[in-house]
């Protein structure tokens, strides 16, 4: 009986998740915490690995969920002008289950984000003291000299470090118990994605003497936004690598021998992908038909391109939005209400029997 979980849970190929209530939910958190081997033990799709660290570390369940809600937004805006557009999560868990069966170019980005989520969330979670297993960075103190001279480490240094640490233990259990070209493929770009977190870990400094002079600084080391880890990403997939198993099966050759062995930082793949132009649940695909499309734009999102050569339908809507904004002293911006007609592409549907049968 799972009525104790509130929120909507779901498994997926790579890491457990649920819907969580906001943090403000302390009975919730507290349940959690006090139950935690019954709702570690509960939960379908977890491995032995994960319900260990379930166990011993419950309060960071919820941080994950948090990474979830990240990871999926980033992912819903790097292909929001796509015809996957990363919404099968919204629409029907079951479909981005099918997604990630495959070992296409998808996949790659989803495990990838999807494990810098969960580290990002860790490693913030560790920085605001609410994991007790973890705190700021404690390498992080004494003195330290950069190119703009000497510096003390001062404030709360986002702790990278465990939350990579905690992330591969948590995301990549499930995969370590499997010896396939799919389970060396996820941890590949499980990887990928825990290194491109670090990658815009930046030193922030506060400047202290005599009018601000900096003659004293003290610094400290912080997470970027999750948006440049999620574009980052997003040019990786735009240039993963389709790569074959090695003939000992313990690594990647690439599959066009034109294009240059991946690194530790690429995004590997085994499959073509779909078109995903018609619904089809077997690809994890829902298809084009009613999405919207720009009409003047000649990239991915065109209604050429987004709407599969079938055509669209235009319709014209009326909508109010705000005009003529005026600052007025102190301290408010005051707006009009002006009422705009626009038109609205929309993909048609495929026609004929074999669509209406799917």
């Amino acid at each position: 009986n799972m009525n104790f979980l509130p929120g909507i849970w779901w498994s997926l190929p790579l890491v457990l998740v649920w819907a969580t209530p906001p943090v403000t939910s302390s009975w919730w958190y507290m349940g959690a915490v006090g139950s935690s081997r019954v709702m570690c033990d509960n939960v379908p799709g977890l491995v032995s690995r994960q319900r260990q660290l379930c166990r011993r570390h419950p309060e960071a369940m919820l941080s994950i969920g948090r990474g979830v809600a990240a990871w999926t937004a980033e992912c819903q805006h790097q292909f929001r002008r796509h015809r996957w557009d990363c919404n099968a999560l919204e629409r029907g868990q079951r479909l981005l289950g099918r997604v990630l069966l495959r070992s296409s170019r998808e996949s790659a980005f989803v495990h990838a984000i999807s494990s810098a989520g969960v580290v990002f969330a860790i490693t913030r979670a560790c920085s605001q003291g609410e994991l007790k297993s973890c705190s700021c960075d404690p390498k992080k103190k004494g003195s330290a000299k950069d190119s703009k001279g000497h510096f003390d480490w001062g404030g709360c240094s986002d702790n990278i470090d465990y939350g990579i640490k905690f992330a591969r233990a948590f995301v990549d259990a499930k995969e370590r118990k499997g010896k396939d070209a799919r389970a060396l493929m996820n941890l590949h770009n499980n990887r990928a994605g825990r290194k491109a977190v670090k990658r815009f870990l930046k030193q922030e400094c506060k400047c202290h003497g005599v009018s601000g002079s900096c003659t004293l600084r003290t610094c400290w080391l912080a997470m970027a936004d999750f948006r440049k880890t999620g574009d980052y990403l997003w040019k990786k997939y735009n240039g993963a690598i389709q790569v074959v198993m090695n003939q000992d099966g313990t690594g990647f050759t690439v599959a066009n021998k034109k294009f240059k062995k991946p690194t530790k930082n690429d995004l590997v793949y085994f499959e073509s992908s779909p078109d995903y132009c018609i619904r089809d649940r077997d690809v994890g695909s829902l298809g084009t038909a009613g999405r919207v499309c720009n009409q003047s734009s000649r990239g991915m999102d065109s209604c050429e391109v987004m709407c599969c050569g079938r055509g669209y339908d235009t319709s014209r809507v009326s909508r109010v939005r705000k005009c003529e904004c005026k600052f007025h002293w102190c301290c408010a911006v005051r707006c009009q209400d002006c009422l705009e007609v626009v038109d609205i592409h929309t993909c048609k549907a495929p026609k004929g029997a074999a669509w209406m049968a799917r």
